[in-house]
């Protein structure tokens, strides 16, 4: 992204729930730390992982992955 990016210490909690970094409770715009909470969850009962990078102040990079079923099998 073009933001501010995500410090060391926010990027330990960023997905606790209601976590929100000190810059982004001042927002005009709603919010209210959960987002990344349930995409973790999501992506986590799906047998994936969640990451994210960040560079100071090079914004933010967040990637999953979720494993397919291979031929001849059925996803659960």
């Amino acid at each position: 992204d073009s933001g501010t990016g995500i410090s060391s210490e926010d990027l330990l909690r960023v997905f606790d729930r209601f976590f929100r970094a000190d810059a982004s409770r001042s927002r005009a715009t709603g919010g209210v730390g959960l987002g990344l909470t349930i995409a973790k969850q999501l992506v986590e009962a799906h047998g994936g992982s969640i990451h994210v990078e960040s560079v100071v102040p090079n914004g933010a990079r967040f990637a999953f992955e979720i494993p397919i079923a291979g031929p001849g099998e059925q996803g659960q």
